[in-house]
């Protein structure tokens, strides 16, 4: 699907060369000449020098103006004034472990790197590390990254372009994206690629989840066996697993070291692996329809972008999601902040309310689907998503056999908060 375009790192260029998009009739019939250049220079995208809308470049302009300040507190710099003005909950905290990232020589087990994320943005987090990390998904551009000094009496986001080396990959569809990856790690916390990682999201099999990553519940660890996933664990050069640093990282009172809590909830997990890959899949399309409509082809036509319509309707749906193995209990406050912005029907229901039992959502719709870099893509593709959703919730169950088993009540009430919730929805 994705073998029209290949993403060339800047500091390995002349390695990677060049990935040429073969032109197809330009609008006045002409055959377009081949662009000989990488997917984010393309005349439709120029990643690097259109003006961005994300939140963060919002946020920038109001302290630019003076219309926002940021408080910095002496134990945790500016991470609670830019979560208080990004409006992203403390509970939403993640820890990652393994020494990735661009503060990795900061990041260890004793010292994880903590992760605050919503429908949009991300932040990183590591206690005496010197900037933030933030990443913004703009509705047109895809993920924008930033550092924010910590130490800074002005604070300031920074766009930085150096996070693309890794950020830009096969992982994130070959744009900027965010990644939701499990390694191997070893006591150290680096990583051990010869044992195995994987990119995840929500159709990955728990066991193959969360290596490098602390994986809690309200109880402390999750409720699973160690093999049931790969959290909370470390490897050692003979292949044998310890849940030691787990132990130590409990024990070790974080709280009093800058971290804002303990925990790495298990339910927030879920849900960042199935919004992370969401975020990407959004992009591309939005990019592939841009890039056909610059080269003057009807992007609906286009074989590339109607595979990704497809992908993205059936991603939204959760088709081949892996439910949990337990039943499991989010932390109060992330699942109200979850709930609280989702838009719900006249009955109360709604995209955001988890489930956890049988699978993440209660209405196994994604609630990325009111997210702006959604509402941004072209009306036409935004229209055959739509119509490949409702296909998809049709009493066949279109072509995905397991949305056979969906009860015709709960692809009913799917269709109905649709309706009642998203203006352009077909059939309202």
């Amino acid at each position: 699907m994705f073998r029209r375009w290949t993403r060339r790192l800047p500091a390995i260029a002349a390695a990677l060369g060049v990935a040429v998009a073969a032109g197809r009739a330009s609008t006045s019939g002409q055959i377009a000449a081949p662009w000989a250049g990488v997917l984010d220079e393309h005349p439709g995208i120029q990643y690097a020098t259109r003006p961005t809308t994300d939140r963060v470049a919002t946020l920038n302009r109001a302290l630019a103006q003076h219309d926002r300040t940021l408080a910095r507190d002496p134990r945790t710099g500016y991470l609670r004034a830019v979560l208080d003005a990004l409006d992203v909950a403390p509970e939403s905290q993640l820890l990652v472990f393994s020494k990735t990232g661009v503060q990795r020589a900061y990041t260890s087990p004793q010292h994880p790197r903590a992760l605050f994320f919503d429908r949009s943005v991300a932040i990183g987090y590591v206690p005496g590390a010197p900037m933030l990390e933030v990443a913004a998904h703009d509705p047109q551009q895809g993920v924008v990254f930033y550092l924010l000094d910590q130490s800074a009496d002005a604070p300031v986001f920074h766009r930085t372009m150096s996070c693309l080396s890794c950020h830009v990959s096969a992982s994130t569809l070959n744009v900027p994206g965010i990644i939701a990856r499990s390694n191997t790690v070893g006591d150290d916390g680096n990583v051990m690629p010869q044992l195995g990682t994987y990119d995840v999201d929500h159709r990955t099999p728990h066991p193959d989840r969360w290596g490098g990553w602390f994986v809690t519940s309200e109880e402390g660890p999750a409720p699973y066996t160690q093999r049931a996933h790969a959290g909370n664990i470390t490897f050692s050069g003979r292949g044998n697993t310890s849940n030691q640093v787990f132990v130590d990282w409990m024990t070790s009172s974080p709280e009093t070291r800058g971290y804002l809590s303990s925990f790495s909830d298990i339910s927030s997990l879920l849900v960042f692996d199935h919004q992370m890959h969401a975020i990407n899949l959004l992009t591309r399309l939005n990019w592939e329809a841009r890039i056909a409509s610059a080269e003057g082809r009807a992007a609906v036509s286009d074989a590339g972008v109607r595979g990704l319509v497809s992908e993205l309707a059936e991603y939204f749906l959760f088709t081949g999601e892996a439910p949990p193995s337990v039943p499991l209990t989010p932390i109060p406050n992330f699942a109200r902040h979850l709930e609280a912005k989702t838009p719900k029907d006249h009955l109360g229901r709604s995209f955001g309310q988890l489930d956890l039992v049988n699978r993440l959502l209660r209405y196994r719709c994604s609630y990325m689907i009111y997210s702006e870099a959604f509402d941004a893509l072209p009306a036409p593709v935004k229209a055959a998503v739509y119509d490949r959703m409702v296909e998809i919730l049709s009493a066949a169950g279109g072509s995905r056999s397991d949305y056979r088993t969906v009860k015709p009540e709960e692809r009913l009430a799917i269709l109905e908060i649709l309706r009642e919730t998203k203006p352009d929805f077909p059939g309202r």
